[in-house]
């Protein structure tokens, strides 16, 4: 498969100028806006349906179908909210994109909003991402001034209001529920659903909720179309993904790839191959909560269907990169610990699974596991799965599941040696 395309999202990176307002209308900015001004809100939302272009995420729900399910009559305001609360271990992409395009987020919260009937959305962004804060803030400032934003967006008579709101830095508000908790002034709480955001979100409204990613795909769809759209990536699967590329590579990063595009590709030839030629040993997809997957995989397709049959999930397509000098028992440790750390508490199965899924795993780091530990975890990992309010008791349960599936003899080496093989061996080498 040739790598070669058309850069989408990434096509004006190597022009700083797109940080502000004239280099981005340059280029042809906020033109999308005054092509949805001209259209009415159900057409909008047609095209992004015909588009295909599904939430970049992590579950990867159709964009189109999310705005269509918006209710227009029950006498409530709706709302727009941009999810910049990117957390997930592994993942900065989003934050990559925002600091070199920002006004392209504004004007896809400006057209979704008028797709749903919107006059006032919210960005919510990670409370550890100040600069990103400061380049938004800036970029808002120019749109109003601008008048694509505003009272009267470009002389439309329609309103847009964009309020950027910075989270307290934690995990769990990436959890859109969370996030809507978050945004009234609520500790950061998963909700029981339904209802669903869609039709009781944000102060018990409707609420359309988007990632960075996903919105700044909307202003191209509907400049270009539809079909345009179409043209890269799988049928189930259209358009182009960013992934983040971690760990043992040549070249970590961020590269825009058409969705099916092979792990091998993006490792070999993007990433720059694994760290000082070493072999692979496992890598995950989506970031830490997604399913670990091995050498085995290297030619499966980066989209939503092919890795969900491998048994792994795309996620946020944070790509975290193992070799053979790697403990998988240490990555799950420092990943499961991450979990337990994050878990707000509401749920029983992830506040105590969790933290006892920590203990057990550090006690086989400390050389001082056993063997009914491994029962244990397998036993953890199934009653993590599933059984909580929000994904994150699965992403802890995805760590602990696949490696046990796919490294059961490291697991096994571990309580057998009394402590890491690799560490051992690291030790036996040593000259007494």
């Amino acid at each position: 498969m040739s790598l070669w395309f058309e850069p989408r999202l990434t096509r004006d990176w190597d022009d700083p100028s797109m940080i502000g307002l004239d280099g981005y209308v340059a280029k042809g900015g906020y033109e999308a806006l005054s092509k949805a001004l001209a259209m009415t809100d159900a057409d909008i939302v047609d095209v992004v349906k015909s588009s295909g272009l599904r939430g970049r995420g992590g579950a990867g729900f159709p964009a189109g179908m999310k705005w269509g399910f918006v209710p227009r009559d029950t006498g409530k305001p709706t709302y727009v909210v941009a999810n910049f609360d990117e957390s997930e271990p592994g993942t900065c992409n989003n934050r990559e994109l925002v600091e070199r395009d920002p006004h392209r987020l504004l004007e896809g919260m400006a057209i979704a909003a008028l797709a749903i009937g919107c006059e006032t959305a919210y960005l919510y962004v990670r409370g550890e991402y100040l600069w990103q804060s400061m380049v938004l803030e800036r970029a808002i400032a120019q749109a109003y001034a601008a008048g694509h934003l505003g009272p009267d967006v470009q002389g439309s008579g329609k309103r847009v209001d964009v309020v950027l709101h910075r989270g307290a830095g934690a995990y769990i508000c990436g959890e859109e529920t969370a996030l809507l908790n978050s945004l009234e002034g609520f500790r950061g709480q998963p909700r029981l659903r339904p209802p669903f955001p869609a039709v009781e979100g944000l102060f018990a409204s409707p609420t359309v909720i988007n990632n960075v990613e996903t919105l700044m795909n909307v202003p191209d769809i509907l400049v270009r179309g539809a079909e345009w759209f179409r043209e890269l990536g799988t049928e189930k699967s259209p358009g182009t993904k960013m992934v983040t590329v971690s760990g043992k590579v040549e070249r970590p990063g961020n590269f825009e790839v058409p969705l099916g595009t092979s792990f091998r590709i993006v490792l070999e030839e993007l990433a720059g191959g694994v760290l000082g030629g070493r072999a692979l040993k496992a890598w995950t997809p989506g970031g830490s909560s997604t399913p670990m997957l091995t050498a085995e995989h290297l030619d499966v397709g980066l989209d939503y269907e092919s890795l969900a049959e491998a048994g792994s999930m795309l996620g946020t397509a944070a790509i975290m990169v193992m070799d053979d000098t790697d403990c998988v028992v240490d990555c799950a440790t420092r990943m499961v610990r991450f979990y337990a750390h994050e878990s707000c508490g509401k749920c029983t199965p992830c506040r105590e699974g969790s933290w006892w899924a920590t203990r057990v795993l550090e006690r086989l780091e400390d050389g001082q596991g056993q063997a009914p530990d491994l029962p244990i975890m397998r036993d953890l990992g199934t009653n993590l799965m599933f059984r909580a309010f929000c994904a994150l008791a699965d992403g802890t349960a995805s760590v602990i599941n696949s490696s046990l599936q796919h490294f059961p003899d490291e697991y096994e080496a571990h309580v057998r040696l009394g402590g890491c093989p690799l560490k051992v061996e690291h030790l036996e080498e040593v000259p007494a």
